[in-house]
């Protein structure tokens, strides 16, 4: 009987997504190819666009996804399992992730006043950048029990770094565990003293397959993924397909009612010494949100870093009312 109790639950997942710009859209798109919910709406100022986005979805081959894809309004996000904001204007081409906060924040303010009206249950992943300051305000607004609000932080930052490895080593990437953490931003960093190849430390791995490594090829490796972002909107004018399929990943866990630990952000509350900001740390993810943050065994000099990263973030919430 509990069991039939929790098929039951996960037939009638219900998503929303605020925001049909081209990230939404591509995470509906996602969502819907991945079937994992029973029902997805999308909520956009423009509703005639969202109407389009939906229908566009809705009309693909069924068996590439059951779902139900429809145009709705903030009334929707009542009884939702995960609610996904992704409103904002994307990044242009040479800004950093925090020049966006004057015109996304008050965004981010009039999106969670709406989601709060109708608002019952389930996980807000939020999306839009800067994603690590919307989300600590967004988790502050909603008010919400600790874990429930969380962004999507450097996952892709992370999913990046792990194929640049996989092609460095001609490696399948489920071998490869490594995370990016702190500041979806300027001053995230890779953890490469917890980099792995198959549980064997890349040192090691690298040192028995005759594969060079050392700082210079650390160096060369993250400085290929910090520019990633800034080279996709160079030539195309945004990112949107890689961020959608993180989304997905976080959405399984959620939805699934099954854990995963990745890299997001949520506000931290005494991991590595540091409170009162939202930060990208391994955390494990299910259908609570962030159910724990992890804190691992990092160098002096990691844990230097993540604490400077959070100093950053600090400042720039210090100048938001």
């Amino acid at each position: 009987m509990a069991e039939n109790r929790l098929y039951a639950a996960i037939d009638n997942r219900k998503v929303a997504i605020i925001g049909a710009g081209y990230v939404g859209a591509s995470i509906a798109y996602a969502l819907t190819v991945k079937d994992l919910a029973s029902e997805i709406v999308l909520i956009d100022m423009d509703e005639e666009k969202a109407r389009g986005e939906a229908q566009d979805i809705q009309h693909g081959i069924s068996y590439m996804g059951t779902s139900s894809v429809r145009a709705g309004t903030y009334e929707d996000c009542r009884n939702c399992d995960l609610t996904i904001i992704t409103a904002g204007r994307n990044r242009r081409y040479g800004e950093s992730r925090l020049d966006m906060i004057a015109d996304n924040i008050d965004t981010m303010r009039d999106v969670v006043d709406d989601i709060k009206q109708y608002y019952t249950h389930g996980v807000v992943l939020v999306v839009s950048n800067p994603v690590d300051i919307l989300t600590h305000k967004c988790a502050e607004w909603m008010d919400l029990p600790v874990g429930k609000v969380l962004g999507t932080g450097c996952v892709l930052d992370t999913s990046r770094l792990v194929r640049r490895i996989a092609d460095y080593t001609r490696l399948n990437i489920e071998a490869v565990k490594c995370n990016i953490v702190g500041e979806h931003g300027d001053t995230q960093f890779p953890v490469w003293s917890r980099l792995a190849i198959a549980g064997v430390p890349m040192d090691e791995y690298c040192s028995n397959v005759g594969l060079p490594w050392g700082q210079e090829q650390k160096d060369l490796l993250y400085d290929q993924v910090k520019n990633m972002g800034a080279e996709i909107i160079g030539a195309k004018g945004k990112t949107h397909y890689g961020i959608a399929t993180c989304v997905c990943s976080l959405a399984a866990a959620v939805l699934n009612q099954r854990l995963t630990v990745a890299p997001v952000t949520s506000p931290l509350q005494g991991e590595y010494g540091i409170r009162d900001v939202s930060l990208s740390i391994p955390s494990i993810v299910g259908v609570n949100g962030v159910e724990h943050r992890l804190e691992e065994h990092w160098t002096e000099e990691e844990r230097e870093r993540l604490f400077h990263s959070g100093e950053v973030l600090k400042e720039t919430l210090s100048h938001i009312g």
